[in-house]
């Protein structure tokens, strides 16, 4: 079999056969066509008898039909790819050559003065050249896709039917060096279950899909973009098939399909865990944040971070005049910078490493700048590290976002949007607690802007949401990692559950909500159900295709929560423009004591130990009560 594979391999090849020479054996399938059906109708004695006269004619013949092919470059297909349009290009080929030698005897009267050549002989010939070309090429074909396409080839189901399912089709058969080759269909249309779609049958998308593929030898399943919603409705038979290691392949988040034109089979990935997360997609008209921040210079803090960066290529696409892109962080400000030189030249960016807690700086920054649109995303952010710096949480976290937010209102920004956090309800640990301070401060300004109290025009808008999948630090990627290495994968407490949000959704979320915003909101984002993390492992454990692999549970840690939560437990919410997006009513504060007692616990910080540093944060933030923490004790 290695050898036979060997051969036609080597026969198949584009060298082996071309184009020149596919003509050839097209040219020979006329000619031998036009003896045979002389022979048919007059006889083989007739046949020898003008066998030179007859030649003559058959090679004029060959020159019509050659006509035919040039006008449809039937020899310019690879053979062992070909396809129906082939074959129709065939036919219409043999159409027009048959013609032209009709004409031509009608004109010349040479076949019949010559071999009494009749048109039933013409019209003969060519019924079986068209024979003889589509069976060449069916034959090669067949030959290709039984010995070498197998081996090259892996076989798939497509999950959905009708037009998705169709399509995915289409463009598997569409393509020359397809790496796929369909086997079935699936769905959960039950009136569908044993019907034949394109030749394939469909079978039932549930428990006994497993063995239906097992046995038609396939072991990827398309899923169709139009069906991906019913992922979430069938975790019993996802799962199962995850465990018997078939992989399922999904267009990617950013390739949005309506269902017309077509589809790129290319652009299929393997399924990754925030498809199968139990969450409606959120949709967010973007028009109102295109038509506002379009030609205007809109300054971004933390834009090398996670949650910066992706609000760096929300605005980018919207044509600002100006972005200035704010992060201490070198390395991942250098890939913003060649990302921004690569998808969006047009667009004047502006790269600076610089501290946010450096008033020097940032008033340089804001003096040459002048920006309009402030989206204020830099913050120190995992709970450990912070429980373990308060003072590094005070000076980047509260200081910093003192200095941006004055120099916002000094310099007449139009609106200053701060990012923030569920940690800030309620917080149990520092990091939660300062960002809680951050929101405290901005709302107050931005009420004493209104009130008059500060000279100023600039709007303040606080956006609050959870975690999002993937970020820096995220369990995800330290799931990934840990599930790299072999395991075990490590979770705090068996029943700890957080919100998720994908970070483009989050992002466009507190786009949409700080250009819609009028100042003073605190916007919380639905975040959908909440997700144990112990679930989460388990699910990236069964598509990482391991089954060896341990959950271990090592406790909380300091400043945890089990649960965390979006409003606090006197925060009521208002409706607004968008489904998941509302604006908590939260406790009004006054700027002049706000801001004394923040300035006191900034200029303070550096002279005090932590325990101090955290006793001041807890009576800015009366509800800030620590948890698995040292500083519990502040609570007695």
């Amino acid at each position: 079999m290695n050898y036979l594979s060997n051969l036609l391999g080597s026969y198949f090849s584009r060298n082996a056969l071309p184009y020149w020479g596919v003509l050839v054996v097209d040219c020979i399938c006329v000619f031998l066509s036009g003896i045979a059906a002389f022979a048919i109708n007059h006889g083989l004695r007739d046949v020898y008898d003008a066998s030179w006269a007859l030649l003559l004619v058959t090679l004029v013949m060959v020159f019509c039909y050659g006509i035919g092919f040039k006008i449809f470059h039937t020899y310019r297909g690879v053979v062992r790819y070909s396809s129906f349009k082939d074959l129709v290009n065939i036919c219409l080929a043999v159409i027009v050559g048959l013609a032209i030698t009709i004409l031509v005897e009608l004109l010349t009267g040479l076949g019949h003065q010559y071999v009494l050549l009749k048109i039933g002989d013409i019209v003969l010939t060519g019924l079986l050249v068209i024979s003889v070309m589509w069976l060449i090429r069916v034959m090669l074909k067949s030959a290709y896709d039984s010995v070498i396409g197998r081996e090259r080839t892996q076989n798939v189901f497509i999950y959905g039917v009708k037009y998705g399912g169709v399509a995915i089709a289409k463009s598997i058969n569409a393509q020359h060096n397809s790496t796929y080759r369909i086997r079935g269909f699936a769905t959960n249309e039950p009136d569908i279950h044993g019907k034949y779609l394109m030749g394939h049958k469909v079978y039932h998308f549930g428990p006994s899909l497993i063995a239906d593929m097992k046995r038609e030898n396939a072991r990827i399943l398309l899923v169709s973009p139009i069906v991906m919603d019913k992922l979430h409705e069938n975790d019993d038979t996802v799962n199962a098939l995850i465990d018997a290691g078939i992989k399922i392949f999904v267009m990617p988040k950013a390739r949005e399909w309506d269902g017309k034109g077509d589809l790129d089979i290319n652009e299929m990935r393997q399924i990754e865990l925030t498809d199968l997360l139990p969450r409606d997609t959120i949709e967010i008209d973007m028009k109102a944040a295109a038509d506002m921040l379009e030609g205007r210079r809109v300054l971004i803090t933390g834009a090398a971070g996670s949650i910066g960066s992706e609000i760096v290529r929300q605005v980018a696409q919207f044509g600002p005049s100006e972005l200035i892109l704010i992060d201490q962080a070198e390395t991942p400000m250098h890939d913003i910078r060649l990302m921004m030189h690569e998808r969006w030249p047009q667009v004047k960016a502006v790269t600076i490493v610089a501290d946010i807690a450096d008033p020097a700086v940032m008033r340089r920054i804001f003096r040459e700048h002048q920006p309009e649109y402030v989206f204020h995303a830099a913050a120190y952010k995992h709970v450990p590290m912070m429980e373990d710096n308060p003072y590094g949480a005070v000076v980047n976290n509260v200081k910093g976002t003192k200095i941006v937010a004055d120099l916002a209102v000094e310099y007449r920004t139009r609106k200053f949007v701060m990012v923030s956090t569920d940690k800030a309800v309620n917080p149990t640990n520092v990091m939660g607690a300062s960002k809680r301070i951050c929101e405290i401060y901005v709302q107050s300004l931005d009420k004493a802007v209104k009130d008059g109290d500060v000279k100023g025009v600039t709007q303040f808008v606080t956006t609050r949401f959870g975690n999002v999948l993937g970020s820096n630090g995220s369990v995800i990627p330290i799931f990934q990692e840990q599930i790299r290495k072999g395991g075990p994968v490590t979770v705090t407490h068996p029943e700890i559950i957080r919100y998720f949000m994908l970070i483009p959704e989050a992002c466009r979320l507190v786009v949409e909500a700080g250009t819609m915003g009028r100042g003073g909101e605190l916007y919380v984002f639905d975040m959908g159900e909440p997700v144990k993390i112990a679930d989460l492992a388990r699910r990236m454990i069964r598509l990482s295709g391991r089954n060896d692999i341990e959950i271990k549970f090592t406790g909380l840690r300091d400043g945890e929560k089990l649960y965390e939560e979006v409003l606090d437990d006197k925060e009521t919410t208002l409706p607004t423009f968008h489904p998941k997006i509302k604006i908590a009513k939260v406790r009004q504060y006054d700027y002049a004591v706000v801001n004394r007692d923040i300035e006191n616990l900034v200029d303070d910080a550096a002279g005090c130990s932590d325990m101090e540093i955290v006793g001041r944060m807890k009576r800015i933030v009366p509800e800030f009560k620590s948890q698995h923490s040292k500083y519990q004790a502040l609570d007695a």
